[in-house]
């Protein structure tokens, strides 16, 4: 493995993250649109919402990751691709604000109709938005995005077979994954009618979504007879085999009501057709433009790679506690307590001391050795001097309190 192509592992991990937990909640808004009407209608409309409530704005991270990966280590192949596809990347945003206005709207409805109008809109939203993203993939994967400032048809490039596929089907996969993840939250509440009905609906989703990516075969052999050979003439096959058997086993799941481990493998039957697609791609990044040829210069590359192996160190155990609490339901809505609480900040800081320290000196420890050994340029060194400066005072201030307390044990004379 080279340098040059860590950047664009980090991209497809973040992509992988966008797809299966975003994809989840854009679905949820197709569920909304397609709920019915009625009083069993409002039920599934209030729970995916609720559902939805702590993890939302979070999922949006990965997108913002995962555009600034691309725009620092691959700038060549960003400029190209938001140029030329700038129309569905636009509509893309256009949904994501109206979805998230409509989101926090929804609370504020003095009536049942602005209720449903704030819940169309967030429905519509998030139908387009997986739709126009899905529509960008496929112009890529097509290979109909030339190298260049806006060097495609504004039009042509996005709106092709391969496209529309790709995005129908995103759509179709964002609708299987909510029902999945919501089946599962009704189980957890022990609600009965939600389960019986988000069943029916992973069930139906998961094989519409199936039945189009087998549908999609005979497309791209007729659309793009290059995509079509590199999806099942390499390694790409493997990756799409385990797609199909990871589909197969939620559905089964879902029947069973293992709800649980389906949302599970229901990610991995999604990320395994993020990684067919990668497999078929590599190494070509855009037409005419390889991995290699896109990437940035070597420091720059360096500098993504440390921020981005720092910023984990930092990131990842926060959003694991958050999907931790999640999903043993310990934020779920409940009896409100009307109890003072302590100040935002203070609760904060509180909840975020136990081991923070440790980790921002694994993040400059790691930092330090990436600037140094890997950089060339002067002023990396500089920054990789001062993380290992860091290193050693948070390591110091992570150490002291437990030294001291075990002095204290060993030491009864200090305690007086």
């Amino acid at each position: 493995m080279h340098l040059y192509e860590l950047p664009l592992i980090f991209v497809l991990i973040g992509l992988v993250f966008y797809v299966v937990l975003a994809g989840a909640d854009f679905g949820a808004g197709f569920w909304l649109l397609f709920a019915g009407r009625g009083p069993a209608a409002a039920r599934v409309r209030d729970h995916a919402h609720e559902s939805m409530a702590p993890v939302w704005e979070a999922n949006h991270v990965w997108l913002i990751f995962v555009l600034t990966v691309t725009w620092t280590a691959y700038p060549s192949a960003f400029g190209s691709i938001a140029s030329t596809l700038s129309i569905p990347l636009f509509i893309a945003a256009i949904g994501i604000i109206l979805r998230g206005a409509a989101y926090a709207l929804r609370a504020g409805a003095a009536s049942a109709r602005e209720q449903r109008s704030t819940d169309a809109v967030f429905a519509v939203s998030s139908i387009l938005t997986p739709f126009a993203l899905g529509t960008m993939v496929g112009a890529i994967a097509a290979r109909r995005v030339p190298v260049g400032n806006a060097a495609g048809h504004l039009f042509s490039s996005w709106t092709g077979a391969t496209s529309i596929l790709v995005g129908v089907l995103a759509v179709a996969t964002a609708a299987y994954l909510a029902a999945v993840f919501l089946a599962a939250d009704a189980a957890r509440a022990r609600d009965s009618d939600l389960i019986a009905s988000f069943r029916t609906r992973a069930l139906a989703a998961g094989v519409l979504a199936g039945g189009i990516a087998l549908a999609g075969i005979a497309v791209l052999h007729a659309d793009d007879q290059p995509l079509y050979h590199r999806l099942l003439h390499s390694d790409a096959l493997a990756a799409l085999v385990i797609s199909i058997l990871a589909g197969a086993l939620t559905l089964e799941l879902v029947r069973r009501r293992h709800f649980e481990r389906a949302r599970y493998t229901a990610a991995l039957a999604v990320a395994a057709v993020v990684a067919g697609w990668a497999l078929a791609q590599n190494p070509i990044l855009l037409r005419g433009l390889t991995v290699r040829q896109a990437a940035a210069p070597h420091d720059t590359l360096v500098v993504v790679i440390v921020a981005v192996l720092a910023g984990a160190v930092i990131l990842f155990p926060s959003l694991a506690l958050l999907f931790r609490l999640v999903l043993r339901g310990q934020l779920d809505h409940g009896e409100q307590d009307l109890s003072p609480s302590p100040p935002a900040i203070g609760t904060l800081l509180s909840a975020s001391a136990p081991g923070l320290l440790a980790r921002a000196a694994a993040a400059c420890l790691l930092a330090g050795f990436g600037f140094l050994t890997l950089a060339e340029a002067g002023w990396a060194h500089a920054i990789g001097v001062l993380a290992l400066l860091g290193f050693i005072v948070c390591g110091f201030l992570a150490d002291v309190p437990s030294q001291l307390e075990k002095i204290s044990r060993e030491d009864p004379a200090t305690r007086s």
